[in-house]
C-alpha cells in the first residue's frame, strides 16, 4: 500500500499570525509534523502544501521542500482540507503517481508519541477501514447520551433517545478527534470525504495532546514542550 503524507500548512493564520513559521521552542511549528513523519520512515512521500513561499522555505530547511505551490483560492479561510488534499492527489496523479491513500497530518497538533505514526499505519493497513482517525476519550460529563440539543425552544437529548441513561458506567464509550492524524484512502477522497462509512481509530496519549488555534494554546504548547523534554 502506498501511502502519501501530507502536511497542510497556510500562511493566513488568524489565531496565532504566522503560527506553522513560529518558533515552538528552538524551531518552527512546522518542523515538528515534518521530522515526525520523516523519523515514522512509512511513507512513500512527505509533502508540505503551502502557498506560502515562506513557508515552503521553512519545509525545504526541515528536509521536505514542496513540490508545488498551493493555488491561492485553496489557501483561504473558507477553503476546505478535503480541497488541499484532493489537490495534491491530483497533482501526483498527473504525473502517473497514485497513492492508496494519504494521512494527513497537522502542524496544529505538533506532538506525537514516539512510534504512534507507525502504529497508526499498522492498524489502518491490516484492517480493511476506509479511514483511521487519532482521538481522545470524552470525559464522561461530556458523553453525548448525557448532552442536549436546543430544539423550539426545548432540550432534546442529543442522541435521539427519550431517557437519559442515568448510570455513569452504563454510559458507552465516547472519544472526540483530536486532530493529529487523519489516514483516509484516496478513492473515499476523492469522493469528498474523510471518513467513509468504516472508520478505525487509534487513541492518543493525552500527555501529547495540543490543538493550536489560539495565542493560550501556543502557550499551552510551550508548556506541554517543556514536560516532554523533561
Amino acid at each position: 500500500m502506498r501511502i502519501l503524507a501530507l502536511i497542510p500548512a497556510r500562511g493566513g493564520s488568524k489565531g496565532v499570525p504566522r503560527k506553522n513559521i513560529r518558533l515552538l521552542g528552538k524551531k518552527p511549528l512546522i518542523e515538528y509534523s515534518i521530522d515526525a513523519a520523516m523519523e515514522a520512515k512509512v511513507f512513500d512521500e512527505i509533502i508540505v502544501s503551502t502557498e506560502d513561499e515562506e513557508i515552503a522555505i521553512a519545509a525545504e530547511m526541515a528536509g521536505c521542500k514542496p513540490p508545488f505551490i498551493r493555488p491561492i483560492e485553496l489557501a483561504q479561510d473558507n477553503s476546505t482540507s478535503i480541497s488541499v488534499v484532493q489537490h495534491a492527489i491530483d497533482f501526483f496523479e498527473q504525473k502517473n503517481v497514485f497513492f492508496d491513500a494519504v494521512c494527513l497530518l497537522q502542524p496544529t497538533s505538533p506532538f506525537r508519541e514516539k512510534g504512534f505514526i507507525e502504529r497508526a499505519i499498522h492498524k489502518f493497513k491490516e484492517n480493511d477501514f476506509d479511514c483511521l482517525i487519532s482521538v481522545l476519550p470524552v470525559p464522561h460529563e461530556y458523553n453525548p447520551h448525557w448532552t442536549f440539543e436546543e430544539k423550539n425552544g426545548m432540550l432534546k437529548i442529543s442522541t435521539g433517545e427519550e431517557n437519559i441513561i442515568s448510570r455513569r458506567q452504563d454510559l458507552p464509550q465516547a472519544f472526540h478527534r483530536d486532530g493529529s492524524i487523519y489516514i483516509t484512502k484516496t478513492e473515499i477522497l476523492k469522493k469528498g470525504s474523510f471518513f467513509g462509512n468504516k472508520i478505525g481509530f487509534i487513541e492518543s496519549n493525552q500527555e501529547y495532546y495540543v490543538n493550536i488555534d489560539t495565542m493560550d494554546d501556543w502557550e499551552k504548547a510551550e508548556r506541554k514542550l517543556e514536560k516532554i523534554k523533561a
